[in-house]
Parts: C-alpha cells; structure tokens; sequence
C-alpha cells in the first residue's frame, strides 16, 4: 500500500468518526455540563431545524404545551417572548419544542401566529427529542452556551403558583452569566408544570 493510498483510508477514517459523533446519540440524555445532543425537527412551516445550525450560539429551549394551564399563564403574561426579545440582540436563539404527541406543525403555526411568537415551535411528536432532553414539564427550560454544553435545566422561574409579583427567572439570570462570561450560579433547578404528553408506545 503506497502513501497516498494509506493518506487517503486515513482522511476516509476520521471523516467517518466525525460523522458519527455529529449524529445524535439515542442512548443518550442531556446532562448540565455535558455536550447537548444534537437534533433535527420541522418547524410549524415543515422546514427542518437542527441544533447544529447555531454552533457557536446560546440556544435556549422551552418544552411547550399549549393546553397546559401554567403555558397559558406564562404566555398571556408574555414571559418567553419578552425574554427572547430582550436576548435576541446579544445573539441568543429561542427554540420552543412541541412534544405534546397529537399536536401537529398547523397546531403550532396556529398558536405562533396568534401569539405573535418571534421564535419557531419545533414539533416532536415521537417524544425522541424531549426523552434526550429529560423534559419532564411543560414548560421545562434548557439553555446550552457557546460551547456546546449544556448549562442550564429546569424551570424558568420560582413561582409554580404565579403568586409572586418579582419572581426569580432562572432563565434570565442564567442567560446573563453566560453572557457576562461566569458560571451559571444556578444551573439546575426543579421545573413545574403539565407533564409532557409524550406518545403511548
């Protein structure tokens, strides 16, 4: 075998490793501190999103369920949309991911479009996104930082009952420790909410 050839099995070789470490892991389940696993969803307009598309960026991802009675609290006080317009300056992406399994994207698009929404809804409907992620509540928040990792989950603030008039959003502190450059002082916390309406096997 000459050089050339051993060279070119070589570059074959390492192309496929780093293939195979780009495709998301389904035994996998997100951890704070670890890589956050790679996904490919549609949005409510059927166009496919996947986490790599922001490498290098804050992505913050919100389990939805628009039938569940603490969304519907969050969303008619503008809580997400607020947050994601104070951030999207500094370069942070909002993903809300769908996993309620008999919600469809015209659902989504729906709920977007009357909400006025500055960030797509990401369907799920198999569950194999949010079972990655652990969701557990709707809403339950992720945050992943620049490099990849995952920095923050749980829930977005300290006031499951929405009884507080200045609740602790962990989202919005966590959001600005990344930005600032420091640890998140908080990086996991108990989220509330509905449960995920995950699919019957």
């Amino acid at each position: 075998m000459n050089r050339n050839t051993m060279l070119t099995f070589a570059m074959l070789a390492l192309a496929s490793t780093v293939a195979f470490a780009a495709s998301p892991a389904r035994d996998v389940t997100a951890s704070v501190g670890s890589p956050a696993p790679d996904f490919t969803l549609e949005d409510q307009d059927g166009t496919k999103v996947s986490l790599s598309d922001y490498a290098g960026k804050v992505v913050v991802l919100e389990w939805l369920n628009y039938d569940c009675p603490f969304v519907k609290r969050h969303y008619e006080a503008g809580t997400f949309a607020k947050l994601a317009n104070k951030f999207k300056d500094q370069g942070v992406i909002w993903l809300t991911i769908n996993t309620t399994h008999y919600a469809t994207n015209a659902d989504n698009k729906k709920f977007k479009d009357a909400n006025s929404l500055p960030y797509p809804i990401l369907s799920d409907p198999t569950g194999e996104v949010g079972k990655m992620y652990d969701a557990k509540t709707t809403p339950h928040m992720f945050i992943i930082d620049k490099e990849g990792k995952l920095a923050y989950a749980g829930g977005i603030d300290d006031d499951p009952k929405g009884e507080s008039e200045k609740p602790n959003n962990y989202v919005k502190t966590a959001l600005n420790d990344i930005i600032a450059g420091t640890p998140v002082a908080t990086p996991e916390t108990k989220p509330y909410g509905c449960s995920v309406k995950y699919a019957e096997k």
